[in-house]
């Protein structure tokens, strides 16, 4: 199994690279993993205390149990995958099973900053999108998709995003093997990547 790593920026546009990479391969050949499901669970929470919750502090993901799934499948072994809604800040009921396959994405903001799952990522790709395109659309997916209003979703990104990107994330860069710029719209980039995977596994 190989095992890639997609990180960047909230907005950076990872889901797009990630989307293209599964699309070069035949089906079932690649799992994808995503940060996402990884918060922990905050249900139990008042609204106001949800709207305080910083998604984009290491300290809100459940690492171990994502670094456990990705050693747990490349073992061989299928794992649930949790399921997250930003609108409740909660877990579902529900989960999504993950066999393992010939390549594996973990994708996420900030997988980097986990030294013991950086340790188990094959190949890190950091996606590299400017800050005012990555504010276009963590603005209109706030709105669309977690239920936010224009001003919350401004402050949100003041107090929170933008902060943690330049403490947490940006430094992550330096961790990756591959940069991609301007994120799925880069398809050269994502071309070249793909060529990698092909030939790391023709080696393995």
């Amino acid at each position: 199994m190989l095992v890639l790593g997609i990180a960047g920026g909230s907005g950076s546009g990872k889901t797009s690279v990630v989307q293209k990479i599964v699309n070069q391969f035949p089906k079932h050949h690649v799992s994808v993993l995503s940060q996402d499901a990884y918060y922990r669970d905050n249900g139990e929470l008042t609204q106001a205390e949800k709207e305080q919750i910083n998604f984009d502090h290491p300290s809100a993901i459940e690492f171990p149990l994502l670094v456990d799934h990705v050693s747990r499948l490349k073992r061989g072994e299928i794992v649930k995958m949790p399921t997250y809604s930003y609108v409740t800040c909660r877990r579902g009921e529900e989960t999504i099973p993950i066999h393992p396959a010939e390549v594996l994405i973990v994708e996420g903001i900030l997988i980097f900053t986990n030294p013991e799952l950086c340790d188990i990522l094959d190949i890190k790709i950091f996606v590299d999108t400017d800050a005012d395109e990555r504010l276009i659309r963590i603005i209109t997916r706030d709105v669309i998709e977690r239920g936010r209003g224009l001003d919350k979703s401004i402050r949100h990104y003041r107090n929170f995003v933008k902060p943690m990107h330049e403490l947490f994330i940006e430094p992550t860069k330096r961790l990756a093997d591959i940069i991609i710029p301007v994120g799925g719209h880069n398809n050269i980039g994502i071309d070249i990547l793909t060529a990698k995977i092909r030939e790391t596994l023709s080696v393995k």
